[in-house]
């Protein structure tokens, strides 16, 4: 079940946190985060559960269908904190984020040199590539990351740029032109209208942004942002657990915050793990024709 509750202008909503960094009180993966292929990405999250991208693939997916019904050209989709490719990995392909946690962490991948692992991943993606596949354009800060994801097919374009610290480049605005979907699946509390804004102003039509957040702090800045652009953002009722705690210090972080932002932790934060929330942002009249609750299970 979805509800109603959108953000805008003086509302409030929920707020992510980087899957990979970390907010005070939370612990830090930045060995992790840019490396020059996944495997040690996916053997850190393995063991804490962390599931996002898995949430993020059915319901991107009947995002991708109803933003393009019928229709024969690919839809242009923009990541951002895209990492290694993993959401484009998992909206394209007939593969499930448990299959990449086994593939990755295997005895034959860690043999592999790492030109070895590109290789096997090109033949991987390439032969569960789906027909109703969409172009994937990654934005994250981190260089090596991005260029896996492009060198492997996952990533159509890549660019390793930070839009918090300087402007877009101007072969970035001219890639996100056509863009139709923005996803996040981690890194939102790290942004902000900084990111946001240019990247609307550089797309050409309205554009939905699809963001996974947790419920640890605001996201009114970006809402807001959004808002200016004709966009009304909902959020969804249900929460997606994110990943367990590594340890009490974190446990406590999120039972705090989410606390004092008056929400309840009973069965969420209280069990043991993050919460998100999927912040979803459209223009008032898609929001009228396509219900929330008939894109989100």
């Amino acid at each position: 079940m979805t509800d109603d509750r959108r953000t805008g202008s003086g509302a409030t909503g929920g707020v992510g946190v980087a899957d990979t960094a970390a907010a005070p009180g939370m612990s830090r993966f930045d060995a992790i985060y840019d490396r020059p292929d996944p495997r040690a990405y996916f053997r850190a999250l393995g063991p804490l559960g962390y599931r996002t991208p898995g949430h993020a693939q059915r319901i991107f997916r009947r995002l991708r269908t109803a933003l393009s019904p019928g229709t024969s050209e690919p839809l242009t989709v923009l990541d951002l904190c895209c990492s290694y490719g993993i959401n484009a990995a998992l909206l394209n392909h007939e593969v499930t984020l448990d299959e990449l946690y086994r593939r990755y962490t295997s005895r034959e991948a860690a043999a592999m040199t790492g030109d070895q692992l590109a290789s096997w991943d090109r033949e991987f993606f390439g032969a569960r590539r789906r027909r109703d596949h969409v172009r994937v354009i990654g934005l994250d800060r981190a260089p090596r990351a991005v260029a896996y994801g492009r060198a492997v097919g996952l990533l159509a374009e890549g660019f390793a740029e930070d839009l918090e610290v300087a402007p877009p480049s101007p072969e970035l605005c001219e890639a996100v032109r056509d863009v139709r979907l923005i996803t996040v699946t981690g890194g939102a509390g790290f942004l902000s209208r900084r990111t946001f804004r240019p990247l609307l102003c550089a797309a050409r039509g309205p554009v939905w942004v699809a963001a996974f957040v947790l419920r640890t702090s605001a996201y009114e800045d970006i809402a807001d942002c959004l808002a200016a652009f004709g966009l009304a953002t909902e959020r969804s009722g249900t929460t997606f657990p994110q990943r367990r705690f590594t340890d009490d210090a974190e446990r406590r972080y999120a039972v705090d915050t989410v606390t004092a932002a008056g929400l309840d932790p009973s069965g969420k934060e209280g069990a043991g793990s993050f919460h998100t929330v999927l912040h979803l942002s459209r223009p008032t009249s898609d929001v009228v024709m396509i219900p929330l609750d008939t894109l989100v299970p």
